[in-house]
């Protein structure tokens, strides 16, 4: 199985996808008990998560260079990454949905987690219209560039869960774990220059 995820995108696709269906058909079956609430937390949940894993390669590729794992994580780096902005986009569907009005969305728009929440799709969009083969060979080291965009996008992600959270403990547990990560990244790389 393994073998075959590692050579197959279309199967990874599938993979990232199978959290979406299964919230798209517990919606359908039982709305009652698995609603809104659920709905939009769960496709929140899943954009933060992807976006940890994609965020959490670099630091992984530092210290386990040869690991199949890692090389794995960095051949589907862009996958999940689009898949992250994918669940981001359903969550902001789900939203839309749910308002059925602009004047709704637009008396919310103003407030701080809300702002936080449309100025992280915005930076995720040029993320994911590029995360392809194309605009690498394209943009060339422009690439990179408008690639770190990834971690502002980040912070305004976990800010946006932090103020929109009725317990915002869980928020704040994740924004830990992405401070982590981004401190051994960080921490690794000025190691490796100076060597």
């Amino acid at each position: 199985m393994f073998s075959a995820l590692k050579r197959s995108r279309p199967l990874v696709w599938l993979l990232l996808t199978l959290p979406a269906l299964w919230i798209g058909l517990r919606w359908a079956i039982t709305p009652g008990e698995y609603g809104y609430g659920h709905a939009i937390a769960d496709s929140g949940d899943w954009a933060a998560w992807l976006l940890m894993a994609t965020l959490a390669v670099t630091p992984l590729r530092l210290v386990f260079k040869r690991s199949g794992l890692t090389l794995w994580l960095m051949r589907r780096r862009r996958e999940i990454g689009v898949a992250s902005f994918g669940y981001a986009a359903l969550h902001t569907a789900i939203y839309l949905v749910r308002k059925g009005s602009p004047e709704y969305v637009l008396a919310e728009f103003t407030t701080p987690y809300m702002l936080a929440g449309w100025a992280a799709l915005a930076l995720f969009v040029p993320l994911a219209l590029t995360s392809n083969d194309v605009s690498v060979r394209l943009m060339r080291r422009g690439w990179k560039r408008l690639h770190r965009l990834v971690y502002p996008a980040a912070v305004l992600t976990f800010a946006h869960w932090v103020w929109s959270a009725f317990d915002p403990t869980t928020a704040w547990i994740h924004i830990g774990i992405l401070a982590a990560i981004e401190i051994v990244r960080i921490a690794l790389q000025r190691a490796q220059r100076v060597m």
